[in-house]
C-alpha cells in the first residue's frame, strides 16, 4: 500500500460523494465573506495601522502573552473591548476558533455539564472534546430543552455547574438564539451562559455590541466577539468575569502555548471597535439591503432570516455546488456549504450580505438565481 494511500482514499471518497475541497481565489462580486459592514477596506483601518508603526507597534509579538509577548496593545484592547461589551475582562485571542477552543475546553469543570446547542460552531466542539466537563445537544434553539437535559442531569446527581453554549446568530442559518429565554433558564439553575456573538457583533445591539447586549454586565455571562468579521480586521476577544480570565490565563493551554496576536493587529481592531461607534451609517446601509434582499430574493426560493445570511437550501451535495458554479461563472461570489458544515440533506448556498454589494447587485443576483435553477 502507498505510504499516502489512506489520504487518497479519503480524498477520492469525498470527491465522489461531492464533498471534495478546494482553494478558490476571491472573485466577483462579494456575497461570500463576512465583511458585513465593508470595514476590511476602511481607510480608517489603514490609517490606523500607519500610526501605529509610526510610534514603534511592532508587526511581530515575539512571544506568548505570559512571556515577552505581551504588548502595551493588547492591554488598551482588551481594556477598551471589556468596556464596550460591558465586561469586567477581555482577552485577545489569534482567532475565534482558537478563543473557543480555548474557553469551552478550560472553564467548563470536572462534574459540570455543557448543554449546547446542536447547530453550534465545530470550534465549540473541538473544544468540548478537550473538555472535562460533560456535554449534551440539544435540537437547536429549543430553549425548553436546554432546561429539560439539566433538570434531567440534576435528577441523576448532577452537583456541578451547568454551562448553556449557544452562537447568538447561527452562521449557517442565519437566525437567532433564543437569549431572554435561555438567560432566564441559566438564572433559574445557576448557570453559565456562553455566547458567541461572531456573526452578530458589529451588526445588533446597542451600537453594534450584539445579541447579547441586554445581558452585559451580568456576572454569569461569557461572550465571544471575533474580529475578523464586521470588524474588518482579524482575531476574537472573549469577554468575561475578571476571575474567570485570570483562570484563562493560568490554565487555557490554547492562550498559554501561544504566541500572542500581532500587536499591530491589536491597535488596528482598537480602530474596527471605534469605527462601531463613529460610523453608524454602517449598520443602516446594511440594514437596508437586508430589507431589498429579502424581498428580491424570496421568489427565488430564500426564505428570509431577519439577518445578513440569508441561505438558499438546495438539498444535495452535487446540485449545490453546481449552482454555485453556475452563478461564480456569472460573476457572483458565492459558495456552496455542505456536510458536515450543514446537515445531511441541508446543502446550500449561503448567501451573505456586506456593503461590498450594493441593491442593483442584489437584483441582478437574483435574476442569476432564477435563471441557474
Amino acid at each position: 500500500m502507498s505510504l499516502l494511500g489512506a489520504h487518497h482514499d479519503d480524498l477520492e471518497r469525498l470527491k465522489a460523494n461531492g464533498r471534495l475541497r478546494t482553494l478558490k481565489p476571491r472573485a466577483g462580486i462579494d456575497f461570500a465573506s463576512n465583511d458585513y459592514l465593508a470595514l476590511g477596506v476602511s481607510p480608517r483601518l489603514g490609517i490606523a495601522v500607519r500610526a501605529a508603526i509610526a510610534r514603534g507597534v511592532t508587526v511581530g509579538s515575539g512571544g506568548s502573552r505570559l512571556l515577552r509577548g505581551n504588548d502595551p496593545e493588547h492591554h488598551l484592547l482588551e481594556a477598551e473591548a471589556a468596556a464596550l461589551f460591558g465586561a469586567e475582562a477581555a482577552l485577545f485571542f489569534s482567532s475565534g476558533y482558537a478563543a473557543n477552543v480555548a474557553t469551552f475546553a478550560a472553564l467548563p469543570q470536572r462534574g459540570d455539564i455543557v448543554v449546547h446547542d446542536a447547530l453550534i460552531h465545530a470550534s465549540a466542539h473541538d473544544g468540548m472534546r478537550l473538555g472535562r466537563a460533560e456535554t449534551a445537544a440539544v435540537a437547536h434553539n429549543d430553549a425548553g430543552a436546554f432546561e429539560d437535559v439539566i433538570r434531567a442531569w440534576r435528577g441523576r446527581g448532577g452537583t456541578g455547574r451547568p454551562w448553556i453554549a449557544v452562537e447568538s446568530l447561527y452562521s449557517m442559518e442565519g437566525d437567532r438564539a433564543p437569549l431572554g429565554d435561555l438567560a432566564a433558564i441559566a438564572a433559574r439553575h445557576d448557570a453559565f451562559l456562553l455566547i458567541d456573538e461572531a456573526h452578530a457583533t458589529g451588526i445588533f445591539g446597542s451600537g453594534g455590541t450584539g445579541l447579547a447586549s441586554d445581558l452585559h454586565g451580568a456576572d454569569n455571562l461569557v461572550t465571544l466577539h471575533t474580529c475578523g468579521k464586521a470588524l474588518g480586521c482579524e482575531g476574537a476577544l472573549l469577554c468575561l468575569p475578571r476571575t474567570l480570565a485570570d483562570f484563562m490565563v493560568n490554565r487555557a493551554r490554547p492562550f498559554i502555548f501561544s504566541t500572542a496576536p500581532s500587536p499591530l493587529m491589536a491597535a488596528a481592531v482598537r480602530e474596527g471597535l471605534r469605527c462601531l461607534a463613529d460610523e453608524p451609517e454602517r449598520r443602516t446601509a446594511l440594514w437596508s439591503l437586508i430589507a431589498h434582499a429579502e424581498q428580491r430574493l424570496a421568489a427565488c426560493g430564500v426564505e428570509p432570516t431577519g439577518s445578513q445570511i440569508l441561505p438558499l437550501i438546495v438539498g444535495e451535495d452535487v446540485p449545490a455546488m453546481a449552482m454555485a458554479a453556475a452563478l461564480q461563472e456569472r460573476g457572483f461570489d458565492i459558495r456552496g456549504i455542505r456536510p458536515p458544515t450543514v446537515p445531511p440533506g441541508t446543502a446550500r448556498l449561503r448567501i451573505s450580505l456586506t456593503l461590498h454589494a450594493g441593491p442593483d447587485d442584489i437584483d441582478a443576483l437574483a435574476a442569476a438565481i432564477r435563471a441557474v435553477r
